[in-house]
């Protein structure tokens, strides 16, 4: 398909395509218009002419015709979780680079057999029960599952740990000042659940259990969440266990101005494209999606060409983002001064 092709589904010069499609260049064109690019390529089922530029380059051909399954362990669609969506949309970016292809597997569907033909291996998204990963198993060795809580190498994975992104963000709040700290999100035996009980313990924080509130982590519940603990006027910060979670938790916020000045701060986990959007500007734990995505591409074509054979694990450190939604100055007297907004680098 000719590049032409693409250039005029996204509105761009083909050059710009070219450059694009090919990496040549972290700023040759704005996240949209990258965006664009790749979304009218893989409609139009483009796959980027490896062979042709490996005989340039006087090299062999080693590219595989890869499919390759994208297996969603925690919702039925990525509409349902925009982290689970951005992570998506970098998967399909890192294979479609490498010349393969890809389609979504929700665990609801019972023809995973059907679906198994022709598939070279598959990329779990999110944490896959004993059960479900037994299933797959029978089809392929070739598994890679990328998640928060890391398994005990059952197959290889790609971690960025819940538990101590919790534990970053509890911190972050402790340092400034806040002892009352609530927590919304899941409450079962969960990672980030774990690194926020773990902190408050070891800075010798009393945890109030009427400030938990168990969700499935969904912006309305993050939203009823937060209207709940809003009652309890000694609480001062709360830990969103995710992003989309925070957001409707700060809407609640917004819609309850008549607090007689008081302020909670929020803190939650994720960093999605959304969180630099929201009023106040969201304060959250980056999750390297990215990255994450392309290891993950990279450790399953190794598996796939037999590279290593025994279960590995690659993690990601995380680190806190700076933003609006966790300054604070009339809670206390000696409450910090609010800096500029910026990324912290903290890992």
């Amino acid at each position: 398909m000719s590049l032409k092709k693409i250039a005029q589904m996204a509105g761009v010069s083909p050059s710009t395509v070219s450059r694009v499609l090919n990496n040549s260049s972290t700023t040759c064109a704005s996240e949209q218009v990258k965006a664009r690019i790749w979304k009218a390529a893989h409609e139009l089922h483009y796959v980027p002419n490896q062979s042709a530029r490996n005989l340039k380059m006087g090299q062999a051909d080693p590219v595989q015709k890869l499919h390759i399954l994208i297996v969603l362990a925690r919702v039925e669609t990525l509409d349902n979780d925009p982290f689970f969506k951005e992570l998506y949309r970098g998967l399909e970016i890192e294979i479609f680079r490498r010349g393969f292809t890809a389609e979504i597997l929700t665990t609801a569907r019972d023809d995973i057999g059907c679906r198994m033909k022709g598939c070279s291996g598959m990329i779990i998204l999110g944490r896959c029960s004993a059960k479900l990963l037994g299933t797959l198993s029978k089809y392929t060795r070739n598994l890679v599952g990328i998640w928060r809580n890391p398994m005990n190498f059952e197959i290889d994975e790609v971690v960025c740990d819940g538990k101590k992104a919790a534990q970053e963000a509890v911190e972050y709040l402790i340092k400034r000042g806040h002892r009352k700290i609530g927590y919304i999100g899941d409450c079962s035996y969960e990672s980030r659940y774990v690194g926020y009980n773990e902190t408050m313990i070891r800075n010798q924080l009393a945890i109030d259990y009427s400030c938990i509130v168990p969700t499935g982590q969904s912006r309305e519940e993050g939203y009823q969440a937060m209207n709940r603990l809003m009652g309890d006027e000694e609480l001062t910060a709360v830990l969103c266990a995710n992003d989309i979670t925070a957001v409707g938790a700060l809407q609640a916020l917004r819609e309850h101005r008549k607090m007689k000045g008081r302020q909670i701060s929020v803190i939650s986990i994720d960093n999605i494209e959304e969180a630099q959007m929201t009023t106040p500007l969201l304060t959250t734990v980056h999750i390297p999606r990215e990255a994450m995505a392309h290891m993950a591409v990279q450790i399953l074509h190794d598996r796939i060409l037999h590279g290593h054979t025994e279960n590995l694990r690659v993690e990601f450190p995380c680190r806190i983002v700076e933003r609006e939604s966790c300054y604070f100055t009339e809670f206390q007297a000696n409450a910090p001064t609010k800096p500029e907004v910026q990324d912290s680098g903290r890992g």
